[in-house]
């Protein structure tokens, strides 16, 4: 078999063996933001803190967080960089525990609250800015993706492109962005995954967006992830509906897409809300998967792509 076709033939198989289910791990404040660290564990937010989880299940405050805290991500120094969305702030943890601000406003204005976190290659943050429920004291009226050079220097990369930015996602190769558009509280509002073209300044080509999957009249797409075969795993659906906003068109799992949006898999989760996902363990083939305050995870056949590991 050719080598292109033999790329296309995996990128079209899920990555879930027949048969496989998730596993609880418990009701253990898993609200938001997985993400694996290689030596310490699974790190996620819940109750407003940020937990770890290390590898034999003991599950710890990391950090006291009453302001709140939602997107992790992992930086290649192994940094902890946060979305803070009550405190209106990205923040990055140093080795020695003392925090970085690294963005709280843009023109004079302070963010929404700052929800989902990337990084591309380069080093440069990605995050999503919307504002779901009160949009009392809103200064900046675009719910829309930022990044971040440096600290303090912030560059809106796009902005009325999307109705409500959640989930961003920088790809394996670093050539494309992707943006989940989750105007979830909004009847006919965007429930769609879009991607764009990253140019190499670290700015995006508003003209290349690209629908990749569109849940619809249902919950639409949270956290996204990407594994090292380029599928896309996206938190997503509903099975209650809460009218008149998301129908259970379709139920509450992870949608496993291929790069252009077709759905190979999904990981039924019984509990509401689905919100993210995270790969872990010593190979990054298990997915960790975070929905209305519990943790479950499933084996996938191929290891997560993860900043500190590009």
């Amino acid at each position: 078999m050719q080598p292109t076709l033999l790329l296309l033939t995996t990128l079209l198989q899920s990555p879930i063996a027949p048969g496989a289910k998730p596993v609880s791990l418990g009701q253990i404040s898993a609200g938001e933001g997985p993400a694996w660290h290689p030596e310490q564990g699974l790190f996620f937010t819940g109750g407003g803190h940020i937990h770890r989880r290390d590898r034999q299940g003991a599950v710890t405050m990391f950090r006291s967080s009453p302001n709140g805290a939602n997107g992790l991500l992992w930086d290649p120094q192994l940094r902890l960089n946060a979305c803070e969305p009550r405190n209106r702030r990205v923040t990055r943890t140093e080795a020695d525990g003392s925090i970085t601000v690294l963005a709280d406003r843009f023109e004079g204005g302070r963010f929404n609250s700052p929800n989902d976190i990337a990084m591309d290659r380069q080093g440069r943050v990605y995050f999503s800015d919307p504002r779901y429920g009160s949009r009392d004291g809103m200064e900046l009226t675009t719910e829309g993706v930022y990044r971040i050079d440096a600290p303090g220097r912030v560059v809106r990369v796009l902005g009325p492109e999307v109705e409500r930015a959640n989930g961003v996602l920088v790809s394996l190769d670093g050539k494309f962005l992707y943006v989940a558009d989750n105007n979830n509280n909004t009847q006919g509002g965007a429930r769609k995954l879009w991607r764009f073209t990253l140019r190499t300044d670290g700015g995006v080509d508003t003209a290349s967006k690209k629908l990749i999957f569109d849940w619809r009249d249902g919950r639409g797409p949270d956290g996204v992830k990407m594994d090292t075969q380029g599928r896309l795993y996206v938190a997503a659906g509903r099975n209650e509906a809460v009218p008149p906003y998301e129908t259970t068109r379709f139920p509450g799992g992870v949608y496993i897409l291929s790069a252009e949006g077709k759905l190979l898999d999904t990981v039924r989760i019984p509990v509401d809300e689905v919100t993210n996902c995270a790969f872990g363990g010593t190979d990054l083939k298990t997915l960790f998967i975070t929905a209305g305050g519990t943790l479950w995870s499933i084996p996938v056949s191929s290891p997560g792509a993860v900043p500190y590991k590009r």
